[in-house]
This record gives structure tokens, C-alpha cells and sequence, in this order.
């Protein structure tokens, strides 16, 4: 522990990272653990008590700070308050030096996931048609695990799901949720579909039925989700390809998301995750009234 005299003494730039390397390694040890030591905590209220005292920080930043020192009481306070008043005041430090906040900067809790919680819906499919970014396809499969999504088909041009920045942001679903990556394009070359990576159990390519996360297809409210089908998503820049959109609308059609604001577009990964929740609700609610159906009374 650096002696808070002399963490006072600091040029301010060089004390708020200081102080920041010492919170964000605080919640990681808390996150493992569990604990905080009572030491430990005294040591971080007169921390915080110190930055509550610098004129630089707004307003609204000290109150932070005050309501960070008294949540680090552990008489008073419970785990998930410690971990929210150490995560507040980690983020408050890197935005006061200037810091870019990213993806890397935030911790979740967890651990390798059990695939055996997973109830995947039989026969939903995804397939990620030239998805550039690492980021967008970690976010894509883990939208697709926690909706149910059976497997994940990626293009060969597909970013790689093990690169360190989709794994991060996928928080171990790439582990749990079978995938493979083709060889050839399914929609231009069919029946050369060759497997160049797997992590995934041997399923075939699916023949159908497709449909297309597209614009100008039926709003998303009014479209007939199939209870097996492949949905296609495509890049960022460019969408759908026309030849995955020509078996799209040969087969189920598009399914386009309503928008009502200047920009008119949403980022895919999000697309993607409001269009397979929208899926897997449609596929509960056929189920239940199925059951329904068949109950006598």
C-alpha cells in the first residue's frame, strides 16, 4: 500500500493513476474472493476521502466519491454495493485522466460456463455472413447463446470468434455455443461448403429454411418466425449479400426492425439481438399454446 502521505505529495495526474491502478485491481481481487479486508477498506476510504477533497473534480464527481467512501463501510454494506462503489470510482479515474473507456476496461463477474444449462431451441440457426468486427461477433454470440440459438455458421471472411477481443466481449459463449467456419460461400457455391475451423458438434450445413435480417423486408412484430430456420445477419457496411438475400426471399423473406430516429440504423450486433429475442419468444409462445392445445380438462 503506497503510504497516503505520500500519494498526497503527487502531481494530480500522476496520483489519480495511481489511485486507479489500486481500485481496478481492487475489484478484480474482490470479484475472486469476495472479500474485503476491513485494512483494506479503511485504507480505501482515506483514499477516497483525500480525492473527495480536490476542488478539480465536479460536483456531481465528489458526491461520488463521498457515496463510494461510505459504501466501503463493511458493517453497513453488502457485496454487490462494495463491488458498485469500486467499479464507480474506477471509471470516474480513468475519465478524469483522459482515459478512453473500452470494452477492456469493464469486468464481469463469472467463469467458464456449464453447457449443460443451456437449452438451445432445436433447429435455430444463425448464420454470420462477413461480420468484420471482433467485437460485433463476441456480442453476436452471446445474443445467440442467451436467446437459444442451436449453432452459429460463420463465412470464411467471418471474424475469428477466438480472437481476444470477441472473446472478451462474448464472456466465454464461444466456448459453450457449437460453431463452425466454412470454407466456401453456402449461397454461391452450394455443396462446397468445407469446414476451415470448428468448435462445434457435426452438424450440416442447414438446407433451409432461410430468412434475412434485412432492410425493407416485414417489420419485425408481423414476421411468421419459423420454429427451425437459419437467420442470415451481414456485415456492418454492406449488409446481406444479394445472393444470401435472393435465397432469403426464396425461402422466408426479410425480417426488418422499425427504427424511428435520424440515424435509421442500429449496429448489427444489436440488430441481431433484438431480432433473436423477438425469435425465441415466438417460439415459446407457439410452444405453450401447443401444450395448451393438448391438455384436456
Amino acid at each position: 500500500m503506497i503510504p497516503l502521505h505520500k500519494l498526497a505529495k503527487l502531481p494530480r495526474s500522476q496520483r489519480l493513476r495511481k489511485v486507479a491502478k489500486i481500485i481496478g485491481k481492487t475489484e478484480q481481487r474482490f470479484i475472486v474472493s469476495g472479500r474485503l479486508e476491513a485494512e483494506e477498506a479503511g485504507y480505501l476510504g482515506e483514499i477516497l476521502e483525500l480525492l473527495a477533497e480536490d476542488d478539480a473534480f465536479t460536483p456531481a464527481a465528489t458526491a461520488a466519491l463521498r457515496t463510494a467512501k461510505t459504501n466501503l463501510d463493511l458493517a453497513n454494506t453488502d457485496e454487490k454495493e462494495i463491488r458498485r462503489a469500486l467499479n464507480t470510482v474506477f471509471h470516474l479515474l480513468l475519465a478524469e485522466t483522459g482515459r478512453n473507456q473500452s470494452d477492456w476496461d469493464f469486468i464481469e463477474a463469472g467463469g467458464a460456463l456449464d453447457p449443460s444449462k443451456r437449452r438451445p431451441f432445436p433447429g435455430m440457426q444463425v448464420y454470420l455472413e462477413d461480420i468484420r468486427s471482433p467485437f460485433n461477433v463476441g456480442a453476436m454470440f452471446r445474443a445467440a447463446e442467451s436467446f437459444g440459438a442451436e449453432k452459429i455458421w460463420l463465412s470464411p471472411l467471418c471474424a475469428d470468434p477466438h480472437h481476444k477481443r470477441a472473446e472478451r466481449t462474448a464472456m466465454g459463449c464461444v466456448d459453450v455455443l457449437p460453431w463452425e467456419r466454412l470454407t466456401c460461400d453456402p449461397f454461391t457455391e452450394p455443396g462446397k461448403t468445407g469446414l476451415a475451423q470448428t468448435d462445434s458438434s457435426a452438424l450440416p450445413f442447414p438446407e433451409g429454411p432461410f430468412f434475412a435480417l434485412e432492410t425493407g423486408g416485414t417489420p419485425l412484430n408481423d414476421f411468421q418466425f419459423p420454429s427451425r430456420g437459419t437467420i442470415i445477419i451481414g456485415a456492418e457496411e454492406l449488409g446481406v449479400s444479394p445472393q444470401a438475400l435472393a435465397v432469403a426471399d426464396a425461402s422466408l423473406g426479410r425480417v426488418t426492425i422499425p427504427v424511428y430516429g435520424a440515424k435509421g440504423s442500429l449496429n448489427v450486433s444489436v440488430a441481431f439481438g433484438i431480432a433473436m429475442q423477438a425469435w425465441a419468444q415466438k417460439v415459446i409462445y407457439r410452444a405453450d399454446c401447443h401444450i395448451i392445445n393438448h391438455v384436456r380438462f
